[in-house]
């Protein structure tokens, strides 16, 4: 082995290290969310890069909204990974404010094309629906 050969083995090992644990930590953190409310709903917004309706999963529980998504990496014919850097499970959760009072049932989780996650909770005696959300992005059953 030639010393050149060895450089090159020792930097695709240190490199998939650091790809492996920049993936881990963004896997262990939360993500961020956005918490709005109008006067008939709440909407939380939550960032999901990379993301399809298929592999986002929305939660109400005790309060919280809950999300969690489950990204793939597609192959890329001809190119070999040398920086696993994107963490492919990531979770989220946004409490709402004490004492908001919403209908999870009509709950509606819509994905953008621009890679947000926007879960709209209707207030619960709310009927307006003005604020719905209706831009063509990808329904995902919440």
């Amino acid at each position: 082995m030639t010393l050149r050969e060895i450089g090159k083995s020792v930097s695709d090992t240190v490199l998939k290290q650091v790809g492996r644990a920049a993936s881990r930590l963004q896997e262990s953190g939360s993500l961020t969310a956005d918490v709005l409310e109008s006067d008939n709903a709440y909407l939380v917004v939550f960032d999901a890069p990379s993301a399809e309706s298929s592999d986002v999963q929305v939660r109400f529980v005790d309060g919280d909204v809950l999300v969690r998504i489950d990204r793939f990496r597609d192959y890329r014919e001809g190119y070999e990974m040398r920086f696993p850097g994107r963490g492919l499970a990531l979770d989220g959760e946004a409490e709402l404010p004490d004492g908001a009072s919403v209908d999870p049932e009509t709950a509606q989780a819509t994905l953008t094309e621009s890679g947000e996650l926007r879960v709209r909770l209707p207030k619960v005696g709310s009927d307006d629906h003005d604020d719905a959300i209706d831009d063509g992005d990808a329904t995902i059953g919440a």
